[in-house]
Formats: structure tokens, sequence, C-alpha cells
């Protein structure tokens, strides 16, 4: 049986790509490493790793031996927390990763109820994208996850997008959509990179549905509608976070190329942009329920897929008490899928 705290080191070795990283983030010294990946090497009887410049990479054993050491890790993780919750039973800690739309409304709901119904609980929250809560939650350094669906989705879309630019900039000889949404700044999607697939260990709990919305003046004419649709404000100037690459082929799709205002990743900035009329906006309707200005509506987009958000978490994690009563919290907040 393979020594849990040399999965630890080799786990980290595989996070960081060097011993030296690896030693810093564990609090060994750099030979102290060394050793314990030789034993672990010793151990498997064969390479875990080969040198690389001035760093490390996995062999195919080692990759394959460092995701089965994230699972041991996790489990040893969740086993410490169960029996801390179980010597102490009216006290308990866990710990969350969320998307950014859920931080500014789901989640901030859930934890005041909370807060009001088990004070004792103690919740530490992080913000992240998708790909980094679905990693936090691989390594045992999250209890739960919430995170969405089309996060996953949007690496396949955009490749097909670009593939179908590339065949067009052949035909045409000039700029694809790709260079001129990049140059536009930013990430290529404010959805973060969903470069990763969800591991089929976890456990999927549905929270809500999430539609994106058109924010609009609330005197704008389409603000009469209860949705709208993308080539019905074609005309329009937008204001646009700086991953827009979904959001532009989408308008390509729609017939029009959207004029650019300006850019802001900031919720409250893009609400006060539109307020002001400085373009129209689009946003998730988690983001949207955070703000309330009287001179801003928010509309659906009736041609945008919707999204599933979700809480994502180790099967066994639910056998902790205080995390079985954040999950609880979240799904009560969120009403019914």
């Amino acid at each position: 049986m393979y020594d849990p705290r040399q999965l630890q080191v080799l786990a980290e070795v595989a996070r960081t790509g060097t011993y030296t990283a690896a030693a810093d983030a564990l609090g060994y010294t750099q030979p102290a490493i060394s050793y314990q990946m030789r034993m672990l090497e010793r151990s498997v009887g064969a390479p875990l790793v080969t040198r690389r410049g001035r760093g490390v990479q996995l062999t195919p054993e080692g990759r394959a031996l460092a995701r089965h050491a994230g699972t041991v890790l996790a489990a040893l993780r969740t086993a410490e927390d169960e029996l801390a919750a179980l010597t102490a039973p009216e006290a308990g800690r866990v710990r969350l990763s969320a998307m950014q739309s859920s931080c500014v409304s789901l989640v901030p709901r859930a934890l005041g109820t909370l807060r009001r119904t088990r004070p004792e609980l103690e919740v530490t929250v992080t913000q992240a994208e998708c790909r980094v809560s679905h990693g936090l939650l691989l390594e045992g350094a999250v209890e739960l996850a919430v995170m969405c669906d089309l996060d996953f989705r949007e690496l396949d879309f955009r490749e097909k997008d670009k593939e179908r630019d590339r065949e067009r900039d052949t035909e045409t000889g000039g700029e694809t959509e790709a260079d001129r949404s990049d140059s536009t700044g930013g990430t290529p999607d404010s959805t973060g990179d969903p470069s990763v697939a969800v591991d089929p260990r976890l456990r999927r709990v549905p929270l809500l549905t999430d539609r994106r919305c058109v924010l609009l003046p609330a005197d704008h004419p389409a603000a009469a509608s209860p949705t709208v649709s993308l080539a019905d404000l074609a005309g329009e100037r937008w204001v646009l976070e700086s991953g827009r690459t979904r959001f532009l082929a989408a308008c390509r799709d729609a017939g029009f190329v959207p004029r650019i205002a300006a850019t802001a990743d900031d919720q409250l900035t893009l609400h006060s942009l539109v307020a002001n009329r400085i373009g129209l906006a689009v946003m998730n309707e988690l983001g949207v329920t955070a703000h309330f200005d009287p001179r801003v509506v928010a509309r659906p987009l009736t041609d945008w897929p919707v999204r599933r958000v979700f809480a994502l978490l180790w099967p066994d994690t639910l056998r902790i008490p205080a995390a079985a009563a954040l999950l609880h919290a979240l799904r009560d907040t969120a009403g019914p899928p």
C-alpha cells in the first residue's frame, strides 16, 4: 500500500511542476521531496517523473497515480471532517467554491439562512471559475462547489466557432471573428476555461436554471416585451464583458456585428453604464437579481440556451453534517431546479 504522505508529495509535484515549489507548498525541504519521490517510485516499480528544463514532467505512470492520489487525499480529508463533526456535533466547518454570479446572489442568501438557523457552522467561501472549483474539489480543498454546465460545453463551442472562422478567413483573406473578439481584450469567455469535464465520480445536485438576459434602460421600446431577441437589437450599442466570444458568435448568427461602446467586467459597472444609456449589456439572471436600479430592466434572451446551475461534491461528503446543512440551504434558497 502506498504511503499517503508520498501521495501528497506526488499530488503537489503534479500541481506545481517542480520539486522546489512542491517543497514550499508542503513546508518540506527540496531534498525531502526528492527522497519521498524516490521511495514512491521504488514502491511503484517505475519512474513517475522526468526532468524537463528546471521542472519535472509526469510519466504516464505518474499521471495515473496522481489522479488516484487526488481521490485518496480527498477521501482522507473527508474522513477527518466527518470524525471532527462526530466528536463535536454542535460545531462544524465546510469549504465552498462557487462561480462569480452565484456569489452575488444564491450563495449569500444561503449563507444568511445558515447564519440564522445554524450559527455554530463556519463556512469559508472561495469565488472561482468552474474549472478551478472542479480542481479544488478533486484535491479535497473544498467540500462543495457551485458551478454550471455551460462552462463545460463552451470549449467545444469556441473550437467549432474558430474552425468556422478559419474556413471563412481562408476564403476571404480577412480577419477572423475570433481575432476581432480577442483584440477587444480579456479572456476568451467570462464563463471561464471549460477544458475539463465533470469527473463522473462526483455527485451533481441540481439547484436552478439560469437564463441570459439583456439589460435595457427602463423606457427602451424593447422593455415592453417579456423577452427579447438579438436580431431585434441589431442597431444598438453594447457594453460587453471582456469575455465575449459566445455573444459575438450569436450576433453573427443573428445577422449583425455589434457596436461595442464600452468594456467592463464588473456587474455594478455594467448596470451603471446601461442606466446612463451608454449601451445595452448581457448578464446571467443570477447576477441581475443582485442589483436593483429603477432605470434598468432585464429581459431574457429568446435565442440563448439556459444554463443549469448545480452543486458538485464527493458522495461521501453528505455524511458530514456541516456540508449536508450547507447543501440543504443552497437547495432551499434556489427553489425547484
